[in-house]
């Protein structure tokens, strides 16, 4: 027999990302709180994302979000003995988990792929070993901590009807606070490759970084974004982190996946394997990516490429 969780509580870093965390968190209980750290100008705009009751933190000067966990758990302690918290799978949001699951004396779960409530028990899968495989879990807390990346969550436009019932929340400083020492300014990021219906990915076989160019011709051709493997983005440097695709960076639920020049590691295809399908095109024709694509073309990227953007382009 299914059953629902009287509480979820909601935080996530990227306000871009709370609708999706409050439309999962819908599927297994009766009420959805947001934990929210922000101004009233940021506030209104999240009372209308679905959730039943904001719990409202005014921001304090040079405190980081990590040292609000105190104030979070004894938010989530005074309103329910039992229920969920769910954040996304960001360095923060499992940073932020770790110390909740402490405070809270919970069960954490990283990197959650499904979760499950039957005859009253929860049971999550989630990833381990860098995605090499799965695992499934009883949770027998009376609280339970679960990050989960953009590609296992439920997408639902914000609610529009009905306003969420705000409560000012106070803010508890911790015993031992994270010292804030500078600030510098990040580049945001104009891509949301989790949210892309078609995502062109490059690889090692591209060898130089001008020579991407020529993924993202396909791109364009195909209405679609450039995403890379781990080694594009962190060990050559070559695209921005947003767009890294793997165990530890995005999740794509894209319709059509083209890997270029990518052999098809393990970490690599965790990020993927939700795409409906995928076309690789690789030199080496024993390269893993094959035995997971759906089509795939051995031979030259650098003629493969100008050849299939000018045939997508007519």
């Amino acid at each position: 027999m299914t059953m629902r969780l009287p509480e979820i509580f909601v935080w996530s870093d990227n306000p871009q990302r709370i609708n999706e965390l409050v439309a999962t968190g819908r599927q297994w209980a009766e009420r959805v709180h947001l934990l929210f750290v922000g101004d009233e100008e940021q506030l209104q705009v999240q009372r209308h994302c679905g959730v039943d009751v904001i719990h409202h933190f005014s921001p304090q000067h040079d405190v980081l979000v990590e040292d609000y966990v105190l104030s979070f758990a004894r938010v989530i302690e005074t309103t329910g003995t039992r229920g969920l918290v769910l954040m996304p799978s960001t360095k923060r949001g499992k940073a932020i988990a770790a110390k909740l699951g402490v405070r809270l004396n919970a069960a954490v779960i990283n990197d959650m792929a499904d979760l499950r409530i039957t005859d009253d028990q929860l049971t999550s899968s989630h990833q381990f070993y860098g995605g090499l495989a799965h695992a499934n879990v009883q949770l027998h807390s009376a609280w339970s901590v679960v990050t989960c990346g953009s590609g296992h969550i439920v997408e639902m436009a914000p609610s529009v009807s009905v306003a969420a019932t705000v409560l000012t929340a106070g803010f508890v400083s911790p015993a031992h606070p994270i010292r804030f020492v500078s600030r510098k300014e990040k580049t945001a990021s104009q891509v949301d490759l989790s949210k892309a219906k078609c995502v062109v990915g490059v690889g090692r076989g591209f060898a130089k970084q001008d020579d991407l160019a020529l993924a993202s011709a396909l791109a364009t051709a195909l209405q679609g974004e450039v995403g890379c493997s781990r080694p594009i983005a962190e060990g050559e440097g070559w695209m921005e982190q947003e767009r890294y695709i793997g165990v530890s960076g995005v999740a794509l639920s894209a319709n059509i996946y083209v890997a270029v020049g990518i052999s098809g590691q393990i970490q690599h295809m965790v990020g993927v394997n939700r795409v409906k399908t995928i076309v690789a095109i690789n030199k080496d024709k024993n390269a893993p990516i094959f035995s997971a694509a759906d089509y795939g073309i051995v031979g030259d990227i650098y003629k493969i490429l100008p050849e299939l953007t000018k045939k997508l382009a007519v």
